[in-house]
């Protein structure tokens, strides 16, 4: 139910500087006074840019802009001078993609926790919290959805720069941006009004409310009249102050995160939050716990587009439509098309839209959705139904990404399959056996190194080896390029939890 959150008794902070947009030696000059360690949000159901997106693989890990993903565009944007190494909120799914990609990146983060069970963004928020609190108790935390484009780093800096000096005196600073279009996919915050001589300044303003995300004739009314902002929920204060604020306004988050966090344990790289203490935390959203709640809140102007690309119209808005509105991706082609966005997400698919207006059409080699682009929000209904009907493209990407690298099935039938198995440089699958299948695999690019019980050998593109039923066995890939090799399975079941395994690098279970 959308509901209004008055704050007017926050108190305003006339200290923080004015910030220039674009001036980067701006940051360098200011960032000794605190540094920020950004706190990635990487969870996500997948479910409102479908096919793309999915539960096994949301948005974020997606090259959806361009080359890079939203997952490491926003770990670039937030490093550099003036910002400790990230710390990664995520799932146990996603901690080998989670590296992966930031390894691409060429980041190296500070800490990798991660959830047992999805609770929702407030306990993620104080899970951070409590984890820096533990080596800084002042130190500053930028809370920061992975899925968001912002289209000028420089002035997201600008921002938080002149957002620093209030959340170092004890303010839960946020961001907003102006509004360009009645909105109603997005929340907005209404800060109090400035004087005149402070018109279009980047200084820290009180927060009068919190609007939930309105209808249209209400966001068409609050574009008219101005002074509001969209919610960007981007944070930036202290561990310190995050943590008084759940002991005021959400006490009984309190033990149970931070047990889950002193009773965290080590795993390979990442950090293992406790799922017992985690299952009793409630789930609960970051800005229903605290932001609708506190009082010590003020608001900076972020003066950047950006975007939660919280649906495939907003996906289309962030991609530039060209003079009739269309928008292309992949091998797609457009022929007297208006208003519309046209994507094949695998290059043997053509894609073709014929005198089309305001249509999303997305191609993936298992699913396609075909769309009226003023519906774009209710594409998480269709993965609802398709749930119900347990088809597994609700849910399953593809592409199944390993810690190792990433397979896909080619072909499936009455007792066999086919698939396409990559394995990165240096990396290597478990060692184990399958009671229900055998398999032959034909190496298509690159060497493989191949353990059949007691025999290692190197085979090499253009050759193969059979693993019979029941034998101990093992890939590796001992060279500095992935390796391809193709992988027909046969046998009376062929799922995936057909594996015993004896060893593992990646402590899999």
């Amino acid at each position: 139910m959308a509901h209004d959150i008055d704050l007017t008794d926050a108190q305003r902070v006339n200290d923080a500087p004015d910030s220039r947009p674009d001036k980067r030696a701006d940051r360098h000059r200011s960032k000794g006074t605190a540094t920020i360690t950004p706190a990635l949000l990487c969870g996500g159901s997948g479910t409102r840019l479908w096919p793309l997106s999915r539960k096994s693989y949301p948005k974020q890990f997606a090259p959806l802009m361009d080359d890079q993903t939203l997952f490491q565009a926003a770990a670039r944007r937030l490093s550099g001078a003036g910002f400790h190494a990230p710390i990664v909120l995520t799932h146990t799914d996603f901690r080998f993609i989670v590296t992966e990609q930031l390894a691409s990146a060429g980041i190296t983060p500070s800490a990798v926790l991660i959830e047992p069970l999805a609770r929702n963004t407030a306990p993620s928020v104080l899970a951070a919290a409590v984890h820096l609190e533990r080596t800084s108790p002042d130190g500053l935390l930028l809370i920061a959805p992975s899925d968001h484009v912002v289209a000028d780093t420089e002035r997201l800096l600008a921002a938080i720069d002149a957002a620093r000096p209030a959340a170092m005196a004890g303010k839960i600073v946020t961001f907003g941006v102006t509004p360009t279009r009645p909105e109603t996919g997005y929340g907005y915050i209404e800060p109090a009004s400035d004087a005149p001589q402070n018109a279009g300044s980047q200084e820290p303003r009180d927060i009068v409310r919190f609007i939930e995300k309105p209808e249209a004739t209400r966001a068409a009314d609050m574009l008219a009249q101005g002074g509001y902002l969209w919610n960007t929920g981007i944070v930036l204060a202290s561990a310190r102050t995050i943590i008084a604020a759940f002991a005021e306004h959400a006490p009984e988050l309190l033990e149970p995160v931070t047990s889950a966090v002193e009773s965290a344990r080590p795993d390979l790289d990442f950090i293992r939050l406790d799922s017992a203490s985690w299952a009793e935390a409630e789930e609960i959203s970051f800005d229903y716990a605290i932001m609708e709640r506190a009082h010590n809140l003020a608001v900076v102007t972020l003066e950047t587009e950006w975007s939660d690309l919280g649906d495939w119209d907003a996906v289309w808005r962030a991609s530039n439509p060209d003079s009739r509105g269309v928008v292309l991706s992949g091998a797609a082609t457009a022929i007297d098309c208006d208003m519309s966005l046209l994507r094949s997400e695998d290059e043997g698919l053509q894609l073709v839209g014929l005198g089309l207006q305001g249509v999303i059409a997305v191609a993936m080699p298992d699913a396609v959705l075909v769309a009226d682009a003023s519906r774009a929000q209710e594409v998480k209904e269709v993965v609802s139904k398709l749930r119900a009907r347990k088809a597994k493209q609700a849910t399953e990407f593809p592409k199944d990404h390993r810690p190792w690298g990433w397979f896909e099935s080619l072909a499936t039938g009455s007792r066999f399959q086919v698939k396409r198995i990559v394995v990165h440089p240096g990396a290597a699958l478990s060692l184990q056996s399958h009671h229900h299948r055998s398999e032959h695999w034909i190496v298509v690019a690159g060497t493989a190194r191949v353990t059949v019980n007691d025999t290692v050998s190197l085979v090499s593109e253009n050759e193969s080896v059979y693993i019979p039923l029941g034998a101990t066995h093992r890939m590796e890939n001992p060279g500095k390029f992935p390796m391809v090799l193709i992988e027909v399975q046969t046998g009376a079941y062929l799922g995936e939890d057909d594996i015993v395994r004896y060893e593992d690098v990646y402590a899999r279970k």
